[in-house]
């Protein structure tokens, strides 16, 4: 997929912000669309179906979290990366993020520069995700990568773009420990800068998704899937 063919949703209430992060990822190549409220954003994301959407915390009518919330919920939305870009920078806000479905968390003031960086490092693991093998079957579990689709015991389950990666790389080799640092490089990229309290945020969500006994901790080390 060309540069050009990329759609990033920014989503913010400043006109300060749409007019300058816009103009940089524009210039870039990527098409970018604007909306100023949590509510203006989950009507555009529905219309345009973007691979990026970037989004504040605090707007009017819908803040980003609950605007988050609500995309992670469509189903046509599964595959879309989403970050937030935010001066709230405290942990809870972090951890409030990720929990509703977030992909990454940024920090303002950045400079335009180091943003498009990460926008970069975002699209490419979009791209490469989008050419692993299709098909991984473990008994009543299928995960399809070519549809991000999950499929257990024969009926669909919706998972945010992030929780779907961590759950195929796990599942990828069951058995297998994962590392922590590991799994921060493969899922997220070293050009992306998360904590550790990002995975297992991750985790939980799929254990209560996917079956608590499908993921073993080990302890000081990792993540491994169990079939």
């Amino acid at each position: 997929m060309k540069k050009k063919d990329l759609k990033i949703l920014l989503v913010d209430d400043e006109p300060d912000i749409l007019e300058i992060v816009g103009y940089n990822l524009s210039a870039e190549g990527y098409q970018v669309i604007t909306a100023e409220n949590g509510i203006e954003a989950i009507k555009k994301a529905k219309k345009h179906h973007p691979h990026l959407i970037i989004l504040d915390v605090m707007m009017p009518e819908m803040d980003g979290i609950e605007a988050c919330e609500k995309l992670r919920t469509i189903p046509e939305l599964s595959d879309t990366i989403i970050t937030f870009l935010t001066a709230r920078g405290e942990d809870y806000s972090q951890v409030a993020g990720f929990e509703a479905g977030a992909d990454d968390y940024i920090t303002k003031p950045i400079k335009p520069k180091v943003l498009v960086s990460k926008v970069k490092a975002l699209l490419r693991r979009f791209k490469e995700n989008s050419q692993e093998t299709p098909n991984v079957n473990l008994g009543n579990l299928v995960i399809n990568r070519e549809e991000y689709k999950i499929i257990k015991n024969k009926k669909e389950i919706v998972l945010p773009r992030k929780e779907f990666e961590l759950l195929a790389l796990l599942a990828s080799k069951p058995g297998k420990v994962f590392k922590r640092e590991d799994i921060l490089d493969k899922v997220w990229g070293n050009e992306v800068v998360v904590g550790g309290r990002t995975i297992d945020v991750h985790i939980r969500k799929l254990r209560e998704k996917i079956g608590d006994e499908s993921f073993k901790t080990i302890k000081g080390v990792g993540y491994k899937f169990v079939v």
